[in-house]
C-alpha cells in the first residue's frame, strides 16, 4: 500500500484508497476538467470535495499540494519513477494524465503541440475572461449597478474568444480536427457553463456561434462528460 504521509493534505482529506490517484476538486467549470478526462481515460481515482464555503482550498493542508489555493489538484501515489506526485494547475495536469495513459493528446508531434497551444489558449484566455464574466454578471452585479464596464468589457472579450472557437471548429468535429483531446476537454466546460453556471446564454448570444455549440453538444454526449461533469457531487 501506497505511503502518502508525507503529503500534508491527506491529513485533512485521508486517502481511502491510496494506491490510486487522489483528485481534490469542486464540480466548477475548472474542476470537471480533470474529472471528465479521467473518466475519459478510464484511471481509477478517489475524489475529495474542496468547498469554498468554508474556504477549504485556502487551508494550510490545501495549500502544501497547491500554493495558489485553487481547484482542481491531484496526488498520484504512481508518479513518474513509480514515486508519488502531487500536481496543479488544471492545464499540467490534463496532460500529465493523456502522456500517462497516452490518450487524448495525439502522438504526432506536431499535433501535439498544436493540441498543447489550445490548452493554453484556454488557461490563459477562455478560462480567466468567462470568470471574470461571470463574477461580473451574476456574483457582483450589485457591486457594477452603476457602473457597466467592467461586465461589458468581460462579456465583449468573452464573444471574442467565442469567435476564435467558432472559426477554429468551422468544417472540424473537434478542436484538433477527428481527434477527441485534452483541448476539447479543456475547454468546453467553460462554454457551456456561461449558460449552465452563469445564465448567460442570451447575454453572450451563443446562438450566434453554431459551431461552438454543436461542439459543445457532441463533447456532452460522451458519456463520460456527463459523469465527470458531477464530480464531486
Amino acid at each position: 500500500m501506497a505511503d502518502l504521509s508525507a503529503f500534508p493534505v491527506t491529513q485533512r482529506w485521508p486517502a481511502k484508497n491510496p494506491d490510486i490517484l487522489q483528485l481534490y476538486s469542486l464540480a466548477t467549470p475548472n474542476g470537471v476538467k480533470v474529472s471528465i478526462a479521467l473518466e475519459e481515460i478510464g484511471l481509477p481515482y478517489e475524489v475529495h470535495k474542496v468547498t469554498f464555503n468554508d474556504n477549504s482550498q485556502k487551508s494550510p493542508e490545501f495549500v502544501s499540494l497547491n500554493p495558489n489555493g485553487r481547484i482542481p489538484a491531484i496526488l498520484d501515489p504512481n508518479g513518474p519513477g513509480g514515486k508519488p506526485l502531487g500536481l496543479f494547475e488544471s492545464g499540467a495536469i490534463l496532460t500529465y494524465l493523456a502522456e500517462k495513459s497516452g490518450k487524448l493528446l495525439p502522438k504526432d508531434a506536431g499535433q501535439r503541440y498544436e493540441t498543447l497551444a489550445w490548452v493554453f489558449f484556454q488557461m490563459g484566455g477562455v478560462g480567466p475572461m468567462f470568470g471574470q464574466f461571470g463574477h461580473f454578471f451574476k456574483y457582483a452585479a450589485d457591486k457594477v449597478a452603476n457602473n457597466s464596464y467592467p461586465m461589458e468589457r468581460y462579456r465583449d472579450e468573452a464573444k471574442r474568444l467565442l469567435s476564435v472557437l467558432e472559426s477554429r471548429l468551422e468544417g472540424r468535429q473537434w478542436l484538433m480536427g477527428d481527434e477527441y483531446t485534452i483541448a476539447d476537454i479543456a475547454t468546453w466546460p467553460w462554454v457551456r457553463g456561461t449558460d449552465v453556471f452563469y445564465g448567460a446564454k442570451d447575454v453572450l448570444e451563443l446562438d450566434k456561434f453554431p459551431n461552438v455549440m454543436a461542439w459543445v453538444d457532441r463533447a456532452w454526449a460522451r458519456p463520460a462528460s456527463e459523469k465527470g461533469w458531477g464530480i464531486p457531487a
